[in-house]
């Protein structure tokens, strides 16, 4: 089970900030696209060596990546086009993120390759059971809500734990940990997905 299953019962904490968004005229997109903004100065600040900055950047991207769902089906907007453009940006948001993060010299690239792709994958199949037709899929043992929680948290420590067990540090020893639980994750979708396709 991921976080991002309960995403319907937290919708409501949402509420005063898409009052105050819909009175300034935000839409959906600006969030989306700020969200992205956030991620890349995450990644640039990881790699920049500002832990407590980068730690910020990925809380705010967090945030405003769930404000864009939630103004969208408050406007009653939400679209295809939404949905696209918001998984397009959560792709590349990851790929910046992860990158800074060993870029920064908390893992070697290997690590870093290994953790992007655990992800990667496990986020594709996620969206390609609604592709086939079985409908979106979030479940398995890590999803996106999952890996922001844990990088907040691995980045503090980072900062008040200082230091490496076999060279890495709470950031590395998290994409060892993206690496392999996002490839697992990864075959419990598929696994379902291909169930869902023979019952058909």
């Amino acid at each position: 089970m991921t976080l991002d299953q309960f995403r319907p019962h937290v919708q409501g904490f949402f509420g005063p900030l898409v009052a105050i968004s819909k009175r300034l005229g935000l839409t959906p997109n600006t969030y989306t696209v700020a969200a992205l903004g956030f991620s890349a100065a995450a990644g640039a600040a990881f790699w920049a060596g500002a832990v407590a900055l980068g730690v910020l950047m990925v809380a705010l991207n967090a945030l405003f990546d769930a404000l864009d769902g939630a103004l969208a089906r408050d406007l009653g907007t939400a679209s295809l086009r939404g949905d696209f453009l918001d998984h397009v940006i959560d792709r590349y948001a990851d790929i910046f993120i992860i990158t800074g993060i060993f870029a920064g010299g908390a893992a070697s690239w290997q690590i870093g390759v290994f953790a992007l792709t655990g992800v990667l994958m496990s986020s594709y199949l996620g969206t390609q059971a609604q592709a086939v037709g079985v409908g979106r899929y979030y479940g398995g043992l890590l999803g996106r809500a999952d890996r922001l929680v844990l990088i907040i948290i691995a980045g503090i420590l980072t900062i008040l734990i200082p230091g490496a067990v076999f060279g890495l540090n709470y950031l590395g020893w998290l994409l060892v940990i993206f690496g392999a639980l996002g490839h697992y994750t990864a075959l419990q979708r598929f696994g379902h997905v291909w169930r869902q396709i023979e019952k058909e």
